[in-house]
């Protein structure tokens, strides 16, 4: 057995995670499409049919409004279904059963809703239809709560946790993640919802982000101090519960803050960030709050025109130096 030490795939430590609780808990099962023999479109099941069987790994026709429908009425009735979309984009079709039955079910019931709702998201080259990012309509969703992991470790903590909670969880793993490679814990290491965690420390400027996007800002981090700009780096984990605490803290030691997103800036997880950062820590901030995100446009299946829509590191490190510049002297910048 992997005790957790070894490097495994984000897709792998999925897996891990979820045959782990399916042995601890016999009321887990899993439905969707193209899972039992396949294990879905990026593998993310893969193995979890044989070892289970067709009762617990549920093919099901494509219908996502009857797969997230047959989920719910699981939860309702004593049993701990993990829902697999494949995009999240998908969900779209099961719009009621989430945001109107899922999220909404345990406030009028009084009863526990244990529904796991596993998605791909993030953009990668799939196009427009298959590139949405509604981690913040999710998050906005009273009921629900948004995973959305950047390593192996925490995928496989979060969805432990997820499928040990009585809360509806939309379980979000960015395309490009898949294959990213490290150490992904132990049968007994839980990542609790609503803490997030300090990749990198710095004293100059807070960077927050989640998923595939951690990744860009350690990146744009790591050039930022070749230049003597010390940036902390925070990922999220998860959006709802959001840990804006630990957030807070940074801030008041930096004084400077940016919050970067896949997503177009406009209503989205980085605005709702910056205005409470901005709320809560506004005599600590010696800038204004910025944000960095898409384009507010579709995602373009052209390779070329995806880069240009989504920030990526040069952006991110001209949106810290050009937040800097703005607000110090030339003779005061670090």
């Amino acid at each position: 057995m992997n005790d957790g030490s070894v490097d495994v795939t984000v897709g792998q430590a999925f897996q891990q995670g979820v045959r782990e609780e399916m042995e601890r808990d016999e009321r887990i099962f899993v439905i969707g499409t193209d899972l039992f023999r396949r294990g879905g479109h990026f593998a993310q099941v893969k193995g979890i049919g044989e070892l289970f069987g067709k009762e617990r790994v549920r093919d099901a026709p494509i219908s996502e409004a009857a797969i997230v429908a047959a989920g719910v009425g699981a939860a309702m009735n004593g049993a701990r279904p993990l829902v697999d979309l494949n995009f999240i984009d998908f969900a779209l079709g099961a719009a009621d059963e989430v945001i109107n039955q899922a999220a909404k079910m345990r406030y009028m019931s009084g009863a526990p809703m244990p529904l796991v709702i596993r998605a791909s998201s993030g953009v990668a080259l799939y196009g427009a239809q298959h590139n949405n990012s509604f981690e913040g309509w999710f998050s906005s969703t009273p009921g629900l709560l948004v995973a959305a992991p950047s390593t192996p470790a925490d995928t496989k903590g979060l969805i432990k946790s997820a499928l040990r909670g009585e809360d509806p969880v939309i379980f979000l793993m960015h395309k490009r993640l898949t294959g990213v490679r490290a150490p992904a814990g132990g049968p007994d290491d839980l990542v609790p919802f609503g803490s997030a965690v300090i990749r990198r420390s710095g004293s100059d400027v807070t960077l927050v982000s989640y998923s595939f996007s951690v990744r860009r800002v350690l990146d744009a981090a790591a050039i930022l101090a070749e230049h003597g700009i010390d940036a902390e780096v925070i990922d999220l984990r998860t959006l709802q519960p959001l840990d804006l605490e630990t957030v807070e803290t940074s801030v008041k030691k930096t004084g400077r803050a940016l919050v970067i997103d896949e997503a177009p800036r406009f209503g989205g997880v980085a605005a709702e960030i910056a205005a409470a950062v901005q709320e809560a820590v506004f005599d600590f901030l010696d800038a204004p709050v910025t944000r960095i995100g898409a384009a507010f446009a579709p995602i373009a299946h052209s390779p070329t025109l995806v880069d240009a829509a989504i920030p990526g590191v040069d952006t991110i490190v001209a949106g810290v130096r050009a937040s800097i510049d703005r607000w110090f002297p030339a003779e005061e910048v670090p």
